[in-house]
């Protein structure tokens, strides 16, 4: 399995952006696909994003698709996720996770290791 540490979260009015990080530890982070969920209290862990092993591939959530973008880069071990036009229902717990089963996987049980998540507030 592979390490990884979520960093970049933090409070912002709606209509803001964001750069959330996921710095992976080992030397086969570009064999995982990774992607990015978030948790809303009370909430399920729900898909925002995911890139494939290469990054050539990527797939969105609806509620997300045209304002978020998901991005790696292999040789730095890590992946992004820059948000813009925040809404307020954005705000949520946000986890990176990674996979090797799948090629673009959605669901949460595609995914073999997660980091510990980072708080997202959106001001209205």
């Amino acid at each position: 399995q592979v390490r990884l540490v979520e960093s970049g979260g933090g409070l912002v009015q709606a209509g803001g952006s964001l750069r959330l990080s996921c710095a992976a530890s080992g030397r086969t982070f570009s064999s995982y696909a990774m992607g990015w969920f978030r948790q809303a209290p009370g909430k399920e862990r729900e898909f925002v994003a995911v890139i494939s092993w290469r990054g050539t591939d990527t797939t969105y959530a609806a509620s997300v698709k045209g304002r978020f973008t998901i991005s790696r880069d292999n040789a730095k071990n890590t992946m992004y996720l820059q948000m813009t036009s925040l809404k307020p229902e954005d705000t949520a717990v946000y986890y990176c996770a990674a996979g090797t089963r799948f090629p673009i996987p959605t669901r949460v049980a595609d995914f073999d290791s997660w980091g510990q998540g980072t708080q997202v507030t959106v001001s209205s």
